[in-house]
């Protein structure tokens, strides 16, 4: 019975909204590195860029991706499998933390279900996630992309995906 409540994924803690300013030095790079390649988003359908950053153990590297989308729209792959998949043929197979940058007028933008799913398969562990909004007309004025009183979604997998499928490989 030990066995199966340990393996029930539970949130570490609860989510909250935090500010850029208050995150430690690594937690801002991430978000700056997810924003960047933000920029490289190929969306000429829906115009929605998506921009993802994951941190790898025990490395620390950082992995990048973009959405990517296709005329079929099946084929499309988020920004948040593009990091992964790079990360894994990369060899990199366990991460520490992920950042997801969109921008969406008054809400955080979460990743969708299969990234969730997705980004499970490779946390062993509940791993924080930090969601920020992308404000591109700071790009037009040369801002830094974050401001230190800027709102950031402070949550993890656990949370954004509980009681989630697993296969505890080992």
């Amino acid at each position: 019975m030990s066995n199966l409540i340990k393996n029930f994924a539970r949130p570490d803690k609860a989510e909250e909204v935090v500010t850029f300013g208050s995150l430690d030095a690594p937690i801002q790079e991430l978000l700056k590195a997810a924003f960047a390649v933000r920029q490289h988003a190929y969306v000429p359908y829906s115009g929605f860029k998506v921009g993802a950053a994951f941190r790898a153990i025990p490395s620390n590297q950082i992995f990048t991706g973009c959405n990517v989308e296709n005329a079929a729209f099946t084929p499309c792959s988020c920004a948040e499998r593009t990091a992964l998949t790079k990360a894994v043929s990369e060899g990199a197979r366990e991460f520490s933390v992920g950042a997801v940058v969109a921008y969406q007028e008054d809400v955080f933008t979460p990743p969708c279900g299969v990234c969730r799913q997705f980004i499970r398969e490779f946390a062993t562990d509940d791993i924080p996630i930090y969601i920020g909004q992308a404000l591109d007309h700071r790009l037009e004025t040369k801002e830094e992309p974050f401001h230190p009183d800027d709102p950031i979604l402070s949550t993890s997998i656990f949370n954004l995906l509980p009681s989630s499928f697993h296969t505890y490989r080992k």
